[in-house]
């Protein structure tokens, strides 16, 4: 064979190519996302069952004033940013274990919407937030 490094590196190109389409979030997809998995018990403004996101990257879990988190969140290390939210949102309880969230969005492409959705809201002005 003349060429089976060049025909192995495409493959590979072409798999990383692939691969990173999928999971690239679209944050108009992930505000329907949002609306209709996240707002029973979240708000992009204000707490009700779950904190409040506006701001939500760069902010420290466990910190939003006026919340009641778990022990488990409060005292966690996590500053919730792309990675964090994804792990987040595929298994609260095996990042944060004792949290209080039931809920893991399953598919790879839905994470990787609401994040992109939230990431875009948190760009607006954040809530008060506590570093408690």
């Amino acid at each position: 064979m003349k060429y089976p490094y060049f025909i192995a590196g495409l493959a590979a190109a072409m798999l990383m190519v692939s691969s990173g389409a999928a999971t690239a979030g679209d944050a108009i997809h992930g505000q329907a996302l949002y609306k209709t998995m996240c707002m029973s018990c979240h708000s992009i403004d204000y707490n009700g069952v779950g904190p409040a996101h506006k701001g939500v990257f760069g902010r420290k879990a466990g910190s939003v004033a006026g919340y009641s988190y778990s022990p488990a969140v409060k005292a966690s290390a996590i500053v919730w940013s792309e990675t964090t939210l994804e792990q987040w949102l595929t298994n609260p309880e095996k990042l944060i274990p004792g949290q209080k969230m039931g809920y893991m969005v399953p598919s790879a492409q839905d994470r990787a919407d609401l994040i992109a959705y939230l990431q875009q809201e948190s760009g607006r002005a954040s809530p008060a937030t506590a570093a408690k």
